[in-house]
């Protein structure tokens, strides 16, 4: 069994190719079944939350990803959040990789992004719009250009500090970037805007958002989380990685509940964009919105990305 750490793990998934192979396994399909939730006791402690996240390509691969959240470790100066991933032949049974889980969460949950964005931002699209100044925040810019050509990319962050710090790192990368403090004059200037944040309450508004701008909302993905304002969605064609997205999502539930959106409102996923049953963007002028809650699908590809590639290395 191969282990990859972090480093590892992360080089082994170039945009350019995880999104392809992203859009393969969509498209293909695999087994999904419902995540296991599990809180777990700590004698005089606080308890933390363990997720398992199975899925498998029947005779080929079967993969495990566990997430552990343990809040409490603020307080002791560590990360709060620990995942890996088990990758295991889908015949035998037998291990095959254990890979670094924060690395292959990141890296698909941007790539996912960068798919949508292949159907529903303007081909012409140039003009990045970061909000947010996380892990996966830093990532957007690197995994857009695998499907856009960005020239351009701003950033935002509630932390004006941390703005400016991804706006280096990404200007040292060779990419243009600036950090932004007006976030209205941002969202109306950007062609794209990719919002990776804990928000709970709307930083995002679609009175901010001009026609063919596409919308790109990553951060909200339990039902007291939201990034945008119910104006985002009025009279724009929205899109969802899956329909679990109308069920975990306070970004979606609020509007749902407010009559809004419907669910028939939904125009596609990300399953049905790429085997071509969802048409897409269909003018420059529409404006599109994609809400992704993340997949097991998507960590098995990239799972079956990196232990492949690192297969045929010497």
């Amino acid at each position: 069994m191969k282990i990859l750490d972090a480093s590892a793990t992360a080089a082994a998934l170039p945009f350019d190719r995880l999104v392809p192979a992203l859009q393969a396994l969509f498209a293909q399909g695999c087994e999904v079944p419902a995540r296991h939730v599990h809180e777990v006791a700590v004698p005089g402690g606080t308890t933390f939350t363990s997720l398992i996240m199975p899925a498998w390509i029947p005779g080929r691969y079967y993969g495990v990803k566990t997430i552990n959240i343990a809040p409490a470790n603020a307080a002791r100066g560590l990360p709060g959040l620990h995942a890996s991933y088990l990758l295991y032949d889908g015949t035998t049974g037998v291990p095959l990789a254990l890979l670094d889980g924060d690395a292959i969460t990141h890296r698909r949950t941007a790539a996912a992004s960068a798919l949508a964005a292949r159907w529903l931002a303007r081909e012409d699209a140039a003009h990045l719009l970061v909000v947010g100044a996380g892990q996966i925040a830093r990532l957007l810019p690197a995994a857009y250009r695998a499907v856009r050509p960005i020239a351009q990319v701003s950033v935002w962050a509630r932390d004006a500090a941390k703005a400016r710090a991804l706006a280096a790192d990404l200007q040292r990368q060779g990419m243009p970037a600036t950090a932004v403090s007006d976030l209205q004059a941002a969202c109306a200037q950007a062609d794209i805007v990719s919002c990776a944040t804990l928000a709970t309450e709307p930083i995002v508004q679609g009175a901010w958002l001009r026609p063919g701008t596409h919308l790109d909302l990553i951060g909200s993905f339990t039902p007291a989380m939201r990034e945008a304002d119910d104006a985002c969605f009025a009279g724009a064609s929205l899109y969802v990685d899956t329909e679990e997205a109308l069920k975990k999502s306070g970004e979606l539930l609020g509007p749902m509940a407010r009559g809004v959106i419907a669910p028939s409102d939904v125009r596609g996923t990300l399953a049905t964009l790429s085997r071509g049953e969802s048409p897409g963007r269909t003018s420059a002028g529409e404006r599109t919105v994609f809400k992704s809650v993340g997949t097991a699908l998507e960590d098995l590809a990239a799972a079956v990305l990196v232990h492949e590639t690192t297969r045929a290395t010497p």
